[in-house]
This record gives structure tokens, C-alpha cells and sequence, in this order.
């Protein structure tokens, strides 16, 4: 691997080179040539990392928006689909650490680019159950279809509906638990989610420290907020093809879409989730191509701490590192390599800067990641909002928000010249600043929706305990109706009723999306519950209230997700600067094996766990069993959703003092502020400048040993 504290300072002035193993003097020419080559080189490459990025974040948050569709599609809980979000970060604790401690010694370019192709496959194999399974059944009473059989919802008694019909409705019921008793087709995609998760693995360690080797060490933190924010292009167009494809029906191109009799804003409407899948895996490939034909290293540039601006980094190497360092450069073993694993560990665990940054970040990404798999689902279930609607207002307004927060992150860094004790600052300020107004959205939630037998009574009487058993009230008790269905209807009077048969109603007009359902004897004022009235299909809408709240949701998740983004960039650096040069790859793979194992593995299941705590009503599978959730507790779901991201976000800001306080304790003033000449204080020095910099061999006796055991 090379020496990220050797930066080339060549790009602002005509200092010679003294390369190893070469003439100490060179032309004007040539050095003008290798600032060229050196230049064009980490330019191509931060375009062909920012487009991988883009890409691997595409297919990312794609996924994202599919969650309910994924959900409704295979009928499974919460928790289920927060196994198959977590089984990403499964993929990657199989290959991180081999990734990127070895992986920094071999060919970095071309092993993105191999990550890149099974990142690939996974994606091509999540969509697979699509042609595989049978066409998407929903659950929809006889009358609703389109049929020539015209029957009462209110059976009286299984002799109203004509034998041939309850025959032939039996017999599609058998034939689906057959077919579904055989294949279990989400576990496809949970395994193309871990193809993709291994895939994804080299991209991040070794594409952002191929970066900082050999990018002038004051553009390091805006290459990495360029790269940062061009990947958030990607969720962007992830999350709107997302709501693109939930308007189009799961079974487009194999079912005529005449007889769907359901809409898109439907809570059983499934969306073309596979369609998506299959868009990211291709745009996956071509990502990958570039890679296979970059160089695994660029021209070396001269040392940092050489240059006239002084490298933090720099200040960390003794004569005797520089040594081992070199030894890097030369064709290692990887046996030999294996015998410096376990030093290397031990180094980073001594850190305490480290050890205390890496514990703040698994808290806030618990709590980040929590809060991200599921607002599709918060936005759906609080504000009655329809899945395409959800992935567009995420993908164009909160997206953009977060793209402008990593930037203006990495742009305050360069612009002020930032040293790692300010870079602590700015990561907590964000946090605990983010975590303050996300309080605010408690205030900003709907009201349940109003749903016969489950919020209120069949009187109109707001419920205040639990719900089965008040399903059936003296109104439907002569229809013959079943608990587990869910076929909603609209009454005139503004509330939802389960089904055409819970609603009392005798008798419909019409068929499909169309159908009126009469004489509903369930369905009545409060001035005169007796009268019979009408109902339509499809449940009703949310209280006015509800899109106002909704209006000030998104302002102040925008403003929200900005702040928190903001202290993206600086956290980067602080991790990067703390940390000897040549452990940079396998402190970035422990670091991100500890987010993905302690945060993106558990966080997607707990928070599914408690949202499903929060369900109202079930729906049933074919064959028995309890499948997706039909309908949430609003208030239930807002406290466990919001409480839980914000409990996570303020243990995580303790954390984060703990780092601002051990740099503060181990920095002396003049650490603390910029010298005139611009050089940025040492990460957690306890000794002036001048200490390291007159001798190497004092920095080798008082001041490297105290790093060693001190950070």
C-alpha cells in the first residue's frame, strides 16, 4: 500500500522530485508531465469511484422504497423485511476485513471492479421470484371482481352463492396453498441482497483511500464530499424510480390490467418492484468497467511532510515507519502480510479516539439507518400518502438535503482550513443540532384513521382499549363474515369498514374499481344510525388535518436531514487523521464492519419488531398464518418510530463529547487554532510543533511512543 502522508505538492509549485531508485534530478519537462499525468489520473479516478457510488447507491435505496412492496408482495411482517435489508450488511462482514487489509496491498482499481459485477448479480437475483412465482393475488369479495356471478356481501348463508362459484373459488384457494407451501420466494431476494452487500465491500476502503494516497491532503475532505455527493445522486433516481414503478402493477405485461380492480392508492396494490432491480443491475455493470483498465498505483507523489504545508499524518511517522513503509511498496507475501494482522488491530484498539468515534457512529446509525428503511412506511401508514407519492417526495426534497449537507460538510473544511480538533466540533454540533428538531415532528402526526370495529365503535365511539373481538356488532351479526378479511369500503359517513360484509350491506351495483355497495345497515349518521346507507370501494381518506401536517413533516425533516449531513464529511477526516497512513484501508473496513454488524444488521430487525408492535390488523395468508399488516396505530407507530431514532441519536452525541473531550485533553493551544501559515494541528498532540519538527530523532523518543499507547 502507499504512504498517504507522501502528498504531492507539485500541483502548486516547481519543487523537484526525488523518486526512489531514480536520478535525483529531473527536467522541467518531465516533472510538468508527472504533475499532468498524477493530476489526470486522480480525477479519472474520482469520476469512475463517483459513478460506482452512484450506482451501488441507486440500487440501495431502491430497495429502500420497495419495502412495503416487498412486504405486501410476500406477505410477510416487518420484521421479515428488516431480516432482508440487514442481510447487506451480512454480505459485507463476510469479506470486509480480507477486503480491506489485503485488499490494499493488491490491484485496489480492479478488485472494485470485480466487487462491482457481484454486486450486480445480486441485484439481477432479487428480482428473479417475479418470474418465478404465480400472478399476485389480492384479496377482493366476488362482487368486486369482474364477474357474471352477482351475489349479496352480506351472506345470510353460503346457499346465496352458487355452488359452482364456492367450488371454484376453493379450488384457487388449494391450488395457491400448494404453490406457496413449496417455495418461500423472498429468501431470493434476501440471498441477492448478500450477493450485493459483498459486492458493494472494496468500494468504500479502498476507493476512499486510493483518494487520500494520493490527493494533496487540504483537497482530500472535498474530493470525499464530491464523491459523497455524487453518490446521493443515486438515491435520488433510486428513490424516484421507485415511485415510478409503484404506480406500474406488479403483474404488468403478464395480466390484463383491465381486471385489476384495485388502484395504486390501495393498501394491497403492489407496485413493479422487480422492474427497478433490474435497471441497477445493469447500470452495476457499467460501473464496473472502468476500473478494469486503471492503474493500481498513480505517480508517486513527493512526501507531505517534505512539502511546504505540513501533513498532519506526517507528524505521526518515525524514520523507523517510514522504513516499514517502503517495504509496502515491494511485492509482499501474503503470509507475511497475515503476520502483521493482529499488531495492526491491536494498534487501532489502543486508540481511544478511534474506539470512542466508531461507538458514537453504530449508535447514530442505528439510529440513521432505523429511520431511513422505514419513513417509506412512516410516511404511508401516518400520513396516508401512496407508495409512489412516499418515494417521490423522499427522492426530490429529503435527498437533495442530505447531497447539500455532506458537500457544505466538506466545503467548510477546506474553505476554513479545519483541523481535526474543529472537525470533532462540527460532527457534534450537527447531531446534537439534527436530534433537536427532529423532537419537533412529535407534534406533526395524524390521527387514526377512522376504521369500524378497530379505532372506533360501529356507534362512532373512539376506542381506548384493544379491538378483535369488537369486529361484529348487532348490525353485521346476521351476515356470515369472516375476521381475517380485508376488502375495505368507504361509507358516506366518512368511516372505513373492513369489508362489504362487516358493513352490513345487502346488496352492489356495478363491478370493480366501480362497484357501489347498498343498503349497508353498519354504515349510518349518528343522527340516525338505523338509515341504511351506501359505501365504495377502498378505504377512506385521512381527517383535513392530515395534509398540513404532512406539509410541515417535510419542511422539518428537510431542514432535519441537512443538519445531520452536514457533520458527514468532518467525520470522515477525523477518522482519517487519527490513524497511522498505512492502516488507513483496515481501519476504514473495522470501522465499517462495525456499522455493519452492530447498526445496518440489527437496526432494519428491532425497528420492525416494535413498528409491528403497533399493528392494528393483520391480513391472513392462503394457507392460515398471519401475513402483512393491514393497518398501524398512528399515534402507537409515531412514539415507537420517532422515539426510538431519537433515544439512539442522543446516546449517540455522549459519545461523540467523549471524542471532543480526549482530542481537547491531548491538544495543546496551539493545537487548537490555525497557524498563520496554515498548518493544522496533529490529531490529540499533547506537545507543541516544534517538538517533531527539528528532530526526527526526539519525535522518535518522547512524542511517537505517547501516540502509540495515548491514541
Amino acid at each position: 500500500m502507499e504512504i498517504s502522508s507522501k502528498e504531492n505538492t507539485q500541483f502548486f509549485s516547481n519543487t523537484t522530485i526525488l523518486p526512489v531508485d531514480r536520478s535525483s534530478f529531473k527536467s522541467e519537462s518531465s516533472t510538468s508531465k508527472e504533475k499532468q499525468s498524477c493530476c489526470g489520473g486522480i480525477k479519472i479516478f474520482l469520476g469512475a469511484l463517483s459513478f460506482v457510488y452512484f450506482a451501488k447507491a441507486l440500487s440501495g435505496s431502491y430497495l429502500k422504497s420497495t419495502i412495503t412492496q416487498i412486504e405486501r408482495r410476500f406477505d410477510i411482517p416487518s420484521s421479515l423485511v428488516g431480516v432482508i435489508d440487514g442481510s447487506f450488511e451480512i454480505g459485507n462482514l463476510l469479506t470486509i476485513i480480507l477486503v480491506s487489509y489485503f485488499g490494499a496491498k493488491l490491484h485496489r482499481p480492479r478488485i472494485i471492479g470485480a466487487g462491482c459485477l457481484i454486486m450486480s448479480a445480486g441485484t439481477f437475483l432479487i428480482a428473479m421470484p417475479q418470474f418465478f412465482m404465480g400472478r399476485y393475488r389480492y384479496e377482493r369479495f366476488p362482487s368486486t371482481i369482474n364477474s357474471t356471478v352477482s351475489m349479496s356481501p352480506c351472506l345470510q348463508d353460503e346457499s346465496q352463492t352458487p355452488l359452482s362459484a364456492l367450488e371454484k373459488s376453493q379450488a384457487k384457494i388449494n391450488a395457491g396453498c400448494e404453490k406457496e407451501a413449496g417455495s418461500s420466494m423472498w429468501i431470493y431476494v434476501l440471498l441477492g441482497n448478500l450477493l450485493r452487500g459483498i459486492g458493494e465491500t472494496p468500494i468504500q476502503p479502498l476507493g476512499i483511500t486510493y483518494i487520500d494516497d494520493y490527493a494533496i491532503e487540504e483537497n482530500a475532505a472535498l474530493y470525499i464530499g464530491c464523491v459523497q455527493t455524487v453518490a446521493i445522486i443515486g438515491p435520488i433516481f433510486g428513490f424516484l424510480l421507485g415511485s415510478l414503478c409503484a404506480k406500474l402493477y406488479v403483474d404488468i405485461g403478464f395480466v390484463d390490467l383491465d381486471s385489476v380492480t384495485i388502484t395504486h392508492k390501495d393498501v394491497q396494490w403492489v407496485g413493479a418492484w422487480w422492474l427497478g432491480y433490474l435497471i441497477a443491475g445493469v447500470i452495476s455493470v457499467l460501473a464496473g468497467i472502468p476500473f478494469w483498465f486503471l492503474p493500481k498505483h498513480l505517480p508517486k507523489p513527493e512526501s507531505r511532510k517534505d512539502s511546504s504545508t505540513s501533513s498532519e499524518q506526517s507528524k505521526f511517522i518515525t524514520e523507523d515507519n517510514k522504513d516499514q513503509h517502503k517495504s509496502y511498496q515491494q511485492h509482499v507475501k501474503i503470509a507475511e502480510m497475515a503476520k502483521d494482522f493482529l499488531p495492526s488491530l491491536r494498534n487501532l484498539f489502543g486508540n481511544p479516539v478511534y474506539i470512542l468515534y466508531s461507538c458514537a457512529s453504530i449508535i447514530q446509525f442505528n439510529s440513521l439507518i432505523g429511520m431511513v428503511t422505514y419513513k417509506p412506511k412512516y410516511i404511508e401508514q401516518q400520513y396516508g400518502q401512496t407508495s409512489s407519492k412516499t418515494n417521490f417526495v423522499i427522492g426530490l426534497i429529503n435527498i437533495p438535503a442530505v447531497a447539500f449537507g455532506i458537500f457544505s460538510g466538506g466545503l467548510i473544511m477546506k474553505k476554513f482550513r479545519i483541523n481535526v480538533l474543529g472537525a470533532a466540533k462540527l460532527s457534534l454540533g450537527s447531531s446534537f443540532f439534527g436530534y433537536l428538531l427532529l423532537l419537533s415532528l412529535f407534534a406533526m402526526g395524524c390521527e387514526n384513521s377512522d376504521v369500524a370495529g378497530l379505532t372506533v365503535s360501529y356507534h362512532g365511539t373512539k376506542w381506548t382499549t384493544h379491538y378483535e373481538q369488537a369486529l361484529f356488532s348487532e348490525c353485521n351479526s346476521g351476515c356470515a363474515c369472516s375476521k381475517n378479511d380485508w376488502d375495505p369500503i368507504c361509507g358516506e359517513n366518512g368511516v372505513t369498514y373492513i369489508s362489504a360484509c362487516l358493513a352490513g350491506c345487502q346488496a352492489s351495483n356495478g363491478s370493480g374499481k366501480n362497484t357501489v355497495f347498498f343498503n349497508c345497515s353498519c354504515v349510518g349518521t349518528l343522527e340516525s344510525p338505523s338509515r341504511s346507507s351506501s359505501a365504495v370501494v377502498g378505504p377512506c381518506q385521512k381527517g383535513n388535518e392530515c395534509p398540513k401536517m404532512f406539509l410541515y413533516f417535510l419542511v422539518i425533516s428537510v431542514i432535519t436531514s441537512y443538519t445531520l449531513s452536514v457533520g458527514g464529511t468532518p467525520g470522515y477526516i477525523l477518522l482519517l487523521r487519527c490513524i497511522k497512513p498505512h492502516l488507513k484501508s483496515f481501519a476504514l473496513g473495522i470501522y465499517t464492519l462495525a456499522i455493519r454488524v452492530l447498526a445496518g444488521i440489527p437496526a432494519p430487525v428491532y425497528f420492525g419488531v416494535a413498528i409491528d408492535t403497533t399493528c392494528l390488523k393483520w391480513g391472513s395468508k392462503r394457507c392460515g398464518g398471519r401475513g402483512a399488516c393491514r393497518l398501524y396505530d398512528s399515534s402507537a407507530l409515531r412514539y415507537v418510530y420517532l422515539g426510538l431514532t431519537l433515544v439512539l441519536g442522543t446516546v449517540s452525541i455522549f459519545f461523540s463529547v467523549a471524542v471532543l473531550w480526549v482530542l481537547r485533553k491531548r491538544s495543546s493551544p496551539q493545537d487548537e487554532t490555525l497557524s498563520a501559515n496554515g498548518e493544522r494541528g496533529a490529531c490529540g498532540t499533547k506537545s507543541r510543533k516544534d517538538n517533531f519538527v527539528n528532530s526526527d530523532r526526539l519525535i522518535q523518543t518522547t512524542y511517537w511512543p505517547e501516540k502509540e499507547t495515548r491514541l
